[in-house]
C-alpha cells in the first residue's frame, strides 16, 4: 500500500486504535514552558502520579521572560510565579530545563531544533499551538491544550483522531526578496484560514525544497494560521546536513545509520491525499496583512481588495477589521506611516532572519519615531548574530539588540505595543489586541520589516 509521509510516521506511533474512537499514539519528545505547564504538573501532583518519561521532556522559559535586563528579577509577579513554578516542577520532577541565565535558553520552537532534539521521524507535542514549527524537519508536530499536556506527562501518549492528509504543492523558483513567510502568507491569503481545519498538511514541491531549514520552519510555523493540524515537509540532504553535528542529534556512526532511516521518510509515489493544491512560485511577491486575520493579506504593491456583496456574511467581518485597522477598502499600504516594527517570534527569530534584517540595514539609520525591537530566537542565534557581526551592524544603524523571548508576538510581557500605534511585525498573528490592547499589526517578512524600519513606511524592499 502507497502511504503519504504522514501515514508512515503516524501509523509507526499508533499504540492502540479505539473503535469509533481516536488513535492511542505514542510521543517521541515533548516540549513544556511555563504557561502551559503549571496546571498539568499540578493535576499529576493531585492523583499522585509521576511523569513517566522524563528524558523525553525538555523545557525552556519563553512566553513571560523580559527581553531586557533578564540577570534582574522579572518585575511581573504573574510572570515570576509562572517563571519559578517551571523551575520548580522541572526540578521534582528531573526535567531537562532551560531557564532565564542558561546559555540554551529561548522560545521552545527554536531551542528545540537548534539543539538537535527534534529528528525526521518524530512526533511531538508541546502545549503551544505553533509546535507544527518542528515538522519542518519531517515529523508529526502539534499543539495540545493542558490536560492533554498532563496526559503525555503521565502516559508519554496522547489520545488523538488521525487528521485527513493534504499535500500543497509548489513548484518554481522562488523570486529575489521573497522570503518563506512570504510565501505561506501568500497560500493562506488564496486559501483561507480554515483551509486546513481537519487536515495535516505536507509541503512539497521544488521551491519548497529550494528553502533552507530555517524557511521551511517557517513556513511550517504558520501552517496552524490556516487552520491545519501541522505542517510537514521530508527530510532531505539539507535537513541531515542541518542537523549534523548538533547537540543531541545521533553522533559518528549513529548519525549515518540514522541518515538511512530518515531517507525513507517521503511520500510513496502513487500515494493518494484527501486533498491537494498547487501554487507557482513565480507568481508569489512580496506579502503583507492588512486585517485581522493572516489570510487577509495581499502583495505589498497591491490595494486592499474591497467587499462588495453586501449580502455575504463574511462582509461584517471584514469591514470590523478594516475599522480596527483605521484602513478603508481600495487603500494602498505603500507609504503608510508606522510606529514599531518587531523582528523575532518562533516564526522569524532565528539567525537567517537577522542576516536578511542586518543585510539591509548595513550603512542606512533607523527611522526616527520608530520603535525597533529586534529579539533573537535564542541564546545561541543572540551569540551568533555577536559574533558574525550582525550586533554591530544595527547598533550602528540605531538598533537596540535585546533578549531572547517571545517579546512581542504576544502581549505576555513587557513587549506591548501600545494602543491605535501601527507595528510591522514578523510574527504569525495579527487578531485584536495580539500585540498589545488596541495594537495594530502588519504581519511580513524580516526584508519588509528592514525596509519600514529604515523608512519609517511601508515600503517595498525590492525597488
Amino acid at each position: 500500500m502507497k502511504k503519504t509521509l504522514f501515514d508512515k510516521i503516524w501509523d509507526a506511533h499508533v499504540v492502540r486504535k479505539i473503535d469509533d474512537g481516536p488513535n492511542v499514539l505514542y510521543i517521541d519528545r515533548m516540549y513544556i514552558h511555563e504557561v502551559t505547564s503549571p496546571q498539568a504538573f499540578a493535576g499529576l501532583a493531585s492523583r499522585g502520579l509521576e511523569v513517566f518519561r522524563p528524558k523525553q521532556v525538555t523545557a525552556t522559559a519563553d512566553h513571560n521572560t523580559p527581553t531586557v535586563n533578564q540577570h534582574l528579577q522579572v518585575r511581573d509577579e504573574q510572570s515570576r510565579s509562572q517563571l519559578d513554578k517551571l523551575a520548580d516542577n522541572c526540578v521534582k520532577n528531573n526535567i531537562q530545563h532551560f531557564g532565564l541565565g542558561s546559555e540554551f535558553n529561548g522560545i521552545v520552537h527554536v531551542v528545540g531544533p537548534e539543539l538537535g532534539f527534534t529528528q525526521p521521524g518524530m512526533t511531538i507535542v508541546c502545549g503551544d499551538s505553533h509546535t507544527s514549527t518542528h515538522g519542518a524537519l519531517g515529523c508529526i508536530a502539534f499543539g495540545i491544550g493542558t490536560s492533554e499536556v498532563e496526559m503525555v506527562l503521565a502516559s508519554q501518549c496522547i489520545l488523538q483522531p488521525k487528521p485527513k492528509s493534504m499535500r500543497i504543492t509548489v513548484d518554481g523558483k522562488i523570486r529575489d526578496g521573497v522570503s518563506a513567510k512570504d510565501v505561506i502568507l501568500y497560500i493562506i491569503s488564496r486559501l483561507g484560514t480554515d483551509a486546513g481545519t481537519g487536515y495535516f498538511v505536507e509541503f512539497a514541491g521544488s521551491a519548497i525544497r529550494s528553502l533552507t531549514v530555517e524557511g521551511r520552519m517557517t513556513l511550517c510555523n504558520m501552517s496552524i494560521e490556516m487552520g491545519a493540524r501541522g505542517g510537514m515537509i521530508a527530510p532531505d540532504k539539507k535537513t541531515f546536513d542541518y542537523l549534523k553535528g548538533r547537540m543531541n542529534a545521533p553522533a559518528g556512526d549513529d548519525f549515518g545509520k540514522a541518515v538511512e532511516k530518515w531517507k525513507e521518510l517521503v511520500t510513496d509515489d502513487g500515494a493518494t491525499f484527501d486533498r491537494e493544491y498547487s501554487f507557482t512560485a513565480e507568481e508569489i511577491p512580496v506579502m503583507i496583512t492588512y486585517g485581522t486575520n493572516p489570510g487577509m493579506a495581499m502583495p505589498v504593491t497591491a490595494s486592499i481588495p474591497s467587499n462588495e456583496n453586501p449580502d455575504d456574511s463574511s462582509n461584517e467581518s471584514f469591514i470590523k477589521a478594516l475599522n480596527y485597522m483605521g484602513l478603508k477598502p481600495g487603500e494602498k499600504l505603500l507609504g503608510k506611516k508606522i510606529d514599531y516594527v518587531f523582528l523575532g517570534s518562533c516564526t522569524n527569530g532565528r539567525i537567517e532572519d537577522l542576516r536578511v534584517f542586518a543585510g539591509y540595514i548595513k550603512g542606512k539609520r533607523k527611522a526616527p519615531g520608530v520603535t525597533a525591537w529586534i529579539v533573537p530566537g535564542s541564546k545561541l542565534v543572540e551569540k551568533q548574530a555577536h559574533e558574525e557581526g550582525l550586533v554591530q551592524i544595527l547598533s550602528e544603524a540605531g538598533f537596540e539588540f535585546r533578549q531572547p523571548g517571545c517579546s512581542a508576538c504576544l502581549a505576555m510581557n513587557d513587549d506591548k505595543v501600545p494602543e491605535g500605534k501601527y507595528c510591522v511585525s514578523t510574527s504569525n498573528r495579527n487578531f485584536e489586541g495580539r500585540q498589545g490592547p488596541g495594537s495594530r499589526t502588519f504581519l511580513a517578512g524580516p526584508l519588509l520589516a528592514a525596509a519600514a524600519a529604515v523608512t519609517g513606511v511601508i515600503s517595498n524592499p525590492v525597488e
